[in-house]
């Protein structure tokens, strides 16, 4: 043979090679991970093969030969990416507005992925009169999926006096608009109402029944303020929201009750989760504290939903991410596979999205990989309660339709995967 002949049996050899990995069979496959997926009572070794965007293959062993990209999760956690159902991305530029529209709400790439959220829900930032310009702003223009409850006011969370006018609240008309627009909205929402006045409450939740979506409450302020016990067993339907669970009380200021009272839990709770109010924990800058959570928790009241209500008021202080809130529900008492259901399967379910928060085969690859560090860490409340904790949740990577958007430490090999042949 000559070395012409050879170097040219040579050339076909490697382009068979890579013709061969070009037409892998999987685009990513994850090995060696501890796969925790509540919705399919998965909590254990497994590995998950990803092609075309989708979940293809959950087993105890998959060939990785003909991968194009493998990731080593030894040692990691693998679930369902996160869902925050309580977040404000409705990020603008008018000052004025704060929330709507404006500098206080976050654009949500720069804080979902390095977490392991791949699902975020805007909280009421939107009304109907400008959703329109927050679908095309922040939905449209989001690798992260961005879905939304709609203000119950139609200039959604533009401030006073916007939020206070009874009169721009209007159960059918918002109810037909959140029909109409389902792709995007999961629920209506009532927040900042001040004032002794069940009006809104009562307009809300009918929108969100006519709707057939939850109705999400941040229930204001009012002095003396509305009782807890008619708000849930009165006026909130099965599977409405109480948003901030562990906030009020007298740490909050006049205005809103806790859900306990002389460090009990106030004996209406157990009636008010068996009618099918759900609560959320929506963290926050002033809505998690831990003389509310600890006596809650120590009577055996977890939160259904960990969220973080995040905004440039809330993060950076005592809540920095979704993560964060996980942390302190585990030094609370709650397992990781409960914090992990509370992130994923439960709120895709509070929400009606079943499609969502799970690592079913053929469901969209939305997936987290995460490490537990051990060590001596803090974590404090908004009014500088502290607790220490030998254990957090860090987001080695984040999977979001089946393509690698954050890789903290490059587990990814190849790091940049080959192009597939079709």
């Amino acid at each position: 043979m000559t070395i012409k002949q050879l170097i040219l049996k040579t050339l076909l050899i490697i382009t068979s090679i890579v013709c061969s990995c070009q037409n892998g069979s999987y685009d990513i496959v994850i090995k060696g991970g501890h796969v925790i997926d509540p919705k399919n009572n998965i909590d254990g070794p497994m590995d998950i093969a990803v092609r075309d965007g989708k979940i293809v293959l959950v087993a105890r062993s998959i060939d990785t030969r003909d991968a194009l990209q493998v990731v080593d999760a030894t040692g990691m956690y693998v679930s369902p990416g996160l869902i925050d159902m309580h977040t404000h991305v409705y990020h603008g530029p008018n000052v004025s507005q704060g929330i709507m529209n404006g500098p206080t709400s976050l654009p949500p790439d720069g804080f979902t992925f390095r977490v392991g959220v791949t699902t975020v829900v805007d909280a009421g930032s939107p009304g109907w009169r400008n959703f329109a310009e927050f679908k095309e702003r922040i939905i449209d223009r989001s690798q992260t999926r961005v879905l939304a409850f709609i203000n119950i006011v139609g200039e959604g969370m533009r401030g006073d006096p916007f939020e206070q006018d009874i009169n721009d609240m209007n159960a059918r008309r918002v109810a037909e608009f959140a029909k109409q627009n389902s792709q995007y909205i999961v629920g209506i929402k009532l927040a900042h109402f001040v004032g002794r006045d069940w009006t809104p409450i009562k307009i809300a939740a009918e929108a969100g029944r006519l709707a057939d979506m939850p109705f999400m409450i941040d229930l204001g302020s009012a002095n003396p303020p509305l009782p807890l016990d008619s708000l849930f067993l009165h006026y909130l339907n099965p599977g409405d929201i109480y948003a901030h669970c562990y906030g009020g009380g007298p740490l909050l200021g006049p205005g809103r009750e806790a859900i306990v009272e002389n460090d009990q839990l106030r004996p209406f709770m157990a009636d008010a989760r068996k009618r099918g109010i759900i609560f959320e924990v929506g963290h926050g800058g002033a809505s998690f504290f831990y003389p509310v959570a600890i006596p809650a928790i120590k009577a055996g009241f977890f939160p259904d939903v960990i969220s973080t209500d995040l905004h440039t008021g809330s993060m950076n202080a005592a809540m920095k991410d979704l993560l964060n809130c996980m942390d302190k529900l585990m030094a609370l008492g709650m397992d990781l596979k409960g914090v992990i259901n509370a992130s994923t399967w439960k709120p895709a379910q509070v929400i009606k999205r079943p499609e969502l928060g799970h690592l079913s085969v053929g469901s969209e690859a939305d997936i987290a990989i995460l490490s537990i560090r051990t060590g001596k860490f803090g974590l404090f409340d908004p009014r500088g309660n502290r607790m220490e904790t030998d254990k957090k949740l860090e987001c080695q990577m984040t999977i979001r339709a089946g393509r690698i958007v954050y890789d903290l430490n490059g587990i990814a090999n190849p790091l940049v995967p080959p192009r597939r042949q079709q």
